[in-house]
C-alpha cells in the first residue's frame, strides 16, 4: 500500500474511533447517574422517577451498539483462537482477514434491514417520554454501519493486499455457493438446522470468526435461503435480546469490578485472607480460592476477578516455591468455581432469557460455589501437604485485626449487594450503581486510591466488553428464535423428556452438553441459545429451575476454563503471564475436583434451593 494512503487510513481510523469512544464513555456515566437517581428518588424521597427506566433503556441500546463498535475496532469480540493459533503465521494472517471479511459480509447484509427496522419503530411513541422509538432503534443501523466502516478500514490498512483480496474472494465464493444452492436447500426442511446452526457456525467459530458474527451469519443465511421470513424480523429479535433492562447490569458490574481493582479494595481483601491463612501449608492457594469467591460477588466479570487477584498473590506464591503452571491452573479452576457467585453476569443472563427470578438465582448461587471451593481446597491440601514454611512468619492477632479493619468496607460490599437484591430494595441493575457509588467513596475517602487518569480507559473497557457480550446475546436470540420457529424446540423437548431415567438422565446429558458448549461457544452464548429451550424441559421432568441453572452454569464454567479450547484458560494465562503449556498438566487435577463438586451439587438439590 502507498505510505501516504496508509497514513490517511490510520488517521481516519483514529478520528472515527475517538468520535465513538467519547459518547460511549459518557453513556456509561449517564446510565450510572440515571439509575442511581432513580433509586435515591424512590427510596430516599418516596417519589419514583417514572421516566428513568425508559431513558436508561433508550441509552442502553446505544451503549450496546457503540460498545460493539469499540470492541470491533479493538479486535475484542469473543472468538475461539485455539485452532487458528496452531496455524503458520501466513495462514493465521489470512484467517484473521477472513474473519474480518466474514464480519463485514454480515454487517452489509443486515445494514438495510436495520434501517427499515428503525424506520418502522418511528411509528411507536414511548409511554413516559412521549418521543419516537426510532431515537432508540436508530442505534442498530448506526452501530452496524460504523462496524462496517472499521472493517473496511482494517482491510485497507493491511499491507498484504494479495492476502486481503484472497480473503475477500474466499468469503465471496462461500456466499455465492450458498446463494446458488438455495433451490437445493429449501426442500431439506429441518436438515437445514444442521447445515446452518451446526455446520456453518462450527466452520466460522473454528476459523476464528467472532462468535457474534458466526451466529449472525448462520441465522441470516438460514432465514434468507430456506424461509420466506422478512430479514427485518432478525433485527427485531436482536433488538429484543439486547434491550432487556436487566442486562444493563452487565456494563455496570463490569465497571464496578474495574473500580474494585483500581481503588485497592481487592488488595485489602487479599491481604486480610493472607494474614489468616498465609502460615498454613498451601495457605496462599486457599487465599486464591477464597479471594476469587469474594471478588466474584462484586465484579461479576471473570476477567476482572482474575486481574484483581493474580497480580497481588502470584509474586509471593512464586517466592514460596509454587510453580507458575500450577498457579495459572488453580486460577482457571477458581474462575470456573465462582461462575454461580452473585452477581455473576451468567446469572443475570439466565434470568433475562428464561424468566427465572434473579433474587432466587442470587440466593441459590452461593452454596454451589462454596462446595466447589471445598473440593478444590481438598486437592490443594493434598498437593501442598509437605510445603516448607520454615521461612514464613505467622501474622500476629494485632496484624490480623488491622488487616480486617482495613478490608472491612471491601468485605461488606458483596453482602450489601446481595442483601439489596434479595430484600427487594433495588433490582440487580440498580444495585450495581449502589456498589459503584460505594466503591468511589471507599476509594476516595478510605483507601485514598483513585487514579482519575484511569477513569477513561476503564469506561472504554466497560463499553467494549459489554458491547461484545450484548451483540452475542442479540444474534444468539435470533438463532434461538429460528430454532423455536422451526419446531426444533418441540422435537428437543420430546426427546429429552423421553430419556430413560427421567430427571437424572436429563441432568447428566445437560452436564456433558454444557461442558462442550462452554468450551466452544463460551458461557453466555451457550446460555442464551439453549437456555430458553432447555429450562422448560427441566421443569417438565421435575428439576427445579434454580437447581438446573446452577448445574448448567458450573458445567459451562468447567468447559470455559478447560484446555485446549476453553478461552477462559488462555485469559488466565495472559493475566498471570504464564505460558499456557505450563498449566496443561496440573489443571486436569483441578478440573477433576471441579467435576466432583459439580456431581455433588447435581445430586443434592438442597445445595441450590435450600434457602429459597
Amino acid at each position: 500500500m502507498v505510505p501516504g494512503r496508509s497514513g490517511v487510513v490510520a488517521a481516519l481510523d483514529s478520528i472515527l474511533g475517538r468520535l465513538v469512544e467519547i459518547p460511549a464513555a459518557l453513556l456509561v456515566i449517564a446510565e450510572i447517574v440515571i439509575l442511581f437517581a432513580g433509586v435515591v428518588s424512590r427510596y430516599g424521597f418516596h417519589s419514583p422517577l417514572i421516566w428513568s427506566d425508559e431513558l436508561a433503556s433508550i441509552l442502553f441500546l446505544w451503549l450496546a451498539m457503540l460498545g460493539s463498535v469499540i470492541a470491533f475496532r479493538r479486535s475484542e469480540h469473543m472468538r475461539m483462537t485455539a485452532a487458528v493459533a496452531k496455524c503458520s503465521p501466513a495462514m493465521r494472517a489470512y484467517l484473521d482477514l477472513v474473519a474480518t471479511a466474514a464480519a463485514l459480509a454480515f454487517l452489509l447484509m443486515v445494514a438495510w434491514p436495520s434501517w427499515e427496522y428503525a424506520y418502522e419503530e418511528s411509528f411507536i411513541t414511548t409511554p413516559a417520554l412521549q418521543i419516537s422509538n426510532s431515537w432508540r432503534a436508530a442505534a442498530l443501523p448506526v452501530g452496524i454501519g460504523l462496524m462496517a466502516v472499521f472493517a473496511v478500514l482494517r482491510l485497507l490498512r493491511d499491507a498484504d493486499k494479495r492476502t486481503v483480496v484472497l480473503a475477500l474472494l474466499t468469503v465471496g465464493a462461500i456466499t455465492a455457493a450458498f446463494w446458488f444452492a438455495q433451490p437445493l436447500l429449501r426442500p431439506l426442511g429441518n436438515i437445514n438446522l444442521v447445515i446452518f446452526f451446526v455446520g456453518l457456525v462450527a466452520f466460522c467459530v473454528f476459523a476464528g470468526v467472532p462468535i457474534a458474527f458466526a451466529f449472525g451469519l448462520s441465522i441470516f443465511s438460514y432465514l434468507v435461503l430456506t424461509t420466506h421470513t422478512p430479514t427485518m424480523v432478525l433485527i427485531g429479535r436482536m433488538d429484543e435480546g439486547m434491550s432487556h433492562l436487566i442486562l444493563l447490569a452487565v456494563p455496570l458490574f463490569v465497571f464496578l469490578g474495574l473500580l474494585i481493582e483500581m481503588t485497592g479494595m481487592a488488595r485489602a481483601m487479599v491481604a486480610f485472607l493472607a494474614s489468616l491463612l498465609g502460615h498454613v501449608r498451601g495457605g496462599l492457594h486457599y487465599v486464591l480460592v477464597g479471594a476469587m469467591y469474594l471478588v466474584s460477588g462484586i465484579s461479576g466479570s471473570k476477567a476482572a476477578d482474575m486481574a484483581a487477584i493474580a497480580p497481588v498473590l502470584f509474586p509471593e506464591m512464586k517466592q514460596r516455591g509454587a510453580k507458575p503452571g500450577d498457579l495459572v491452573a488453580l486460577l482457571s479452576a477458581t474462575g470456573a468455581q465462582t461462575e454461580t457467585i452473585p452477581p455473576s453476569l451468567v446469572l443475570i443472563t439466565i434470568g433475562s432469557v428464561t424468566g427465572v427470578s434473579i433474587a432466587a438465582l442470587f440466593t441459590g448461587g452461593l452454596l454451589p460455589g462454596l462446595v466447589l471451593a471445598v473440593t478444590l481446597s481438598a486437592l490443594v491440601w493434598w498437593r501442598y501437604r509437605n510445603e516448607d514454611l520454615s521461612h514464613v512468619e505467622r501474622a500476629t492477632p494485632k496484624q490480623i485485626l488491622r488487616t480486617f479493619i482495613i478490608a472491612l468496607p471491601a468485605l461488606a460490599l458483596p453482602f450489601v449487594i446481595r442483601a439489596a437484591v434479595v430484600e427487594g430494595i433495588a433490582t440487580a441493575t440498580e444495585v450495581s450503581t449502589i456498589g459503584i457509588v460505594f466503591a468511589i467513596f471507599a476509594g476516595l475517602l478510605i483507601y485514598r486510591q483513585f487514579d482519575w487518569r484511569r477513569l477513561m480507559p476503564m469506561l472504554l473497557d466497560t463499553a467494549s466488553l459489554s458491547g461484545a457480550i450484548l451483540l452475542i446475546i442479540g444474534t444468539a436470540t435470533g438463532m434461538a428464535w429460528g430454532l423455536t420457529q422451526s419446531g426444533f424446540s418441540r422435537s428437543l423437548a420430546a426427546a429429552m423428556t423421553g430419556l430413560p431415567g427421567g430427571g437424572a438422565s436429563f441432568i447428566a446429558v445437560s452436564i456433558i452438553a454444557f461442558m462442550i458448549l462452554g468450551s466452544v461457544l463460551e458461557g453466555i452464548p451457550a446460555i442464551v441459545l439453549f437456555g430458553p429451550l432447555l429450562f422448560p424441559i427441566a421443569k417438565a421432568v421435575g428439576v427445579h429451575e434454580v437447581h438446573y441453572a446452577m448445574i448448567v452454569i458450573l458445567a459451562m464454567g468447567i468447559g470455559l476454563f478447560a484446555p485446549p479450547f476453553g478461552v477462559g484458560y488462555y485469559a488466565a494465562c495472559a493475566i498471570g503471564r504464564v505460558d499456557p503449556a505450563d498449566g496443561m498438566k496440573p489443571i486436569w487435577g483441578y478440573l477433576l475436583a471441579l467435576l466432583i463438586g459439580l456431581i455433588i451439587v447435581a445430586a443434592v438439590p438442597w445445595i441450590s434451593i435450600g434457602f429459597l
